[in-house]
């Protein structure tokens, strides 16, 4: 990236921290890590001095991408497979990284919960957690569990930020996370409840397509600086942890 934008870019990045999110890595995959990717990443971070680095907890490949997230089985077996790959990206990127608790339909020879295979995870790879608040509210109702049960048994200080977003409603019993709506009255009190769990932890709005006017978008914004009020923010961060 060079030229006039990448100038402009370098500057913005002088004046605030940034992180990244990827959507490319499969770490779930059984398919060799994409070590050019990685490499590219690591000097993207490195450049512009990035606080933080993010992916999904799933896979999108399978000899070639698959242009989706996928879900990973609920089994000791993906504990062991995809922690040895988060392993493998911290140790070559040189800093920790923080996965994404991800949206899915199917939850293919599960051996364990949601929530049980994540925290195995975190705690097998030693690494940090995204966690989306719209995601655990489309899954609590998918596969019938409850939200704040999920979150509350979560490890706090491995959050590195937090996601909210919209959602599409397919049926009474079905949703599908979109990021293509307005955040809807549960989720954000979910989200609230997730602050007075966990502190006023910093939140990414999520939003993709189907773009509302701007005043609406920072509404959207300030609620979620109304909800942070109450609470104090975290004394610590892993965001800026290395390795």
């Amino acid at each position: 990236m060079g030229g006039r934008f990448g100038r402009r870019f370098a500057a913005m990045a002088e004046r605030r921290p940034f992180v990244c999110h990827g959507l490319s890595l499969s770490l779930g995959s059984t398919d060799p890590l994409d070590m050019a990717l990685l490499a590219d990443i690591r000097n993207f971070l490195r450049q512009y001095d990035v606080r933080c680095y993010t992916e999904h907890l799933s896979y999108c490949s399978d000899s070639g991408h698959l242009y989706d997230l996928m879900p990973i089985p609920f089994t000791e077996e993906a504990i062991k497979h995809v922690s040895g790959r988060i392993a493998r990206v911290q140790d070559f990127l040189g800093q920790r990284i923080g996965i994404e608790n991800v949206s899915y339909y199917a939850a293919p020879s599960a051996e364990m919960s949601e929530q049980v295979f994540l925290k195995a995870v975190l705690e097998e790879a030693d690494c940090d957690l995204l966690l989306d608040v719209n995601n655990v509210y489309v899954n609590g109702i998918n596969h019938r569990y409850d939200p704040y049960d999920f979150i509350g048994g979560l490890p706090g200080e491995r959050i590195c930020y937090l996601h909210v977003a919209g959602h599409y409603d397919e049926a009474e019993d079905l949703k599908v996370d979109t990021h293509g709506a307005d955040v809807i009255e549960p989720v954000w009190q979910l989200l609230k409840h997730t602050y007075g769990r966990f502190g006023a932890v910093p939140t990414l709005l999520e939003r993709d397509f189907n773009f509302p006017p701007l005043a609406t978008l920072l509404g959207e914004v300030d609620q979620i600086r109304t909800l942070q009020s109450g609470f104090a923010v975290p004394e610590k961060s892993p965001t800026a942890a290395r390795v």
